[in-house]
């Protein structure tokens, strides 16, 4: 009877000791990732031209999630998107289908020198904070891309992606306006990317990402809605995270 009772209470300390070293373990993999987690957006915008462009309007797409909440919005509104030249005008617009920044601009004269090797570009750039856990991998769904998304396909991954190893990639279609005069040969060049991506640290950095971008080549005077082209990079890294985040 001891002996039963001191196999008993040495199996009970066993598994408690078991219970309590997985508790605890647990217990700082959750406060690990909680304390280090953080996310970014990271977006640039950039036109180019070849060539002078005249009563210049555009609506850009600007990066958005299904319900039109962006990243960017409120740094837009305020113009505190570094790259903004001081002679755009700018204004935001949702539609419906999507959130796009309303740019007008009397010209856009580049310098003297300028080829279609060597196009005047204007950038806008910024890297902004989340507050939230941002979803990587079903961005097309939860997160902001440039919108309306159309035509969505999936493709293989470009040569050197980081998503060739685990994640999907995918080509899609949304939109833009663009009325501006210009030469019959003039060059103008439309392309504007979003990353969005978690870093955190259990024992070792983590990230999980998506990537997007659209991109459209234009030729001569423009006035009307074009189609651009997009390409997106999703579950990106790492979703080796504690159950109750993942």
């Amino acid at each position: 009877m001891d002996r039963t009772i001191k196999l008993t209470l040495g199996i009970f300390v066993i598994l408690l000791v078991s219970f309590v070293a997985v508790t605890a373990y647990n217990g700082y993999i959750g406060q690990a990732y909680r304390s280090t987690l953080s996310s970014t957006y990271s977006y640039t915008c950039t036109l180019s031209t070849d060539s002078p462009l005249t009563n210049v309007t555009f609506f850009l797409p600007v990066p958005a999630d299904p319900t039109g909440n962006s990243p960017i919005i409120e740094r837009l509104s305020a113009r505190q998107i570094p790259g903004i030249p001081e002679s755009w005008k700018t204004e935001l617009y949702e539609t419906g289908k999507g959130t796009f920044v309303k740019v007008t601009v009397p010209e856009i004269i580049p310098p003297t020198g300028t080829t279609t090797k060597d196009p005047y570009t204007i950038t806008l750039s910024a890297g902004i904070k989340s507050k939230r856990l941002i979803e990587t991998r079903d961005p097309v769904s939860k997160s902001p891309l440039f919108r309306p998304v159309t035509d969505l396909k999936t493709t293989n991954c470009r040569e050197g992606s980081m998503a060739s190893t685990g994640g999907q990639c995918f080509t899609y279609l949304t939109t833009l306006y663009a009325q501006y005069g210009a030469d019959p040969n003039a060059e103008v060049t439309f392309r504007s990317d979003l990353s969005g991506k978690n870093s955190w640290t259990i024992f070792e950095p983590q990230t999980s990402e998506y990537h997007t971008s659209v991109y459209l080549l234009m030729f001569g005077e423009q006035k009307g809605w074009t189609p651009v082209a997009g390409y997106l990079e999703s579950g990106i890294g790492s979703y080796d995270v504690p159950a109750p985040y993942s």
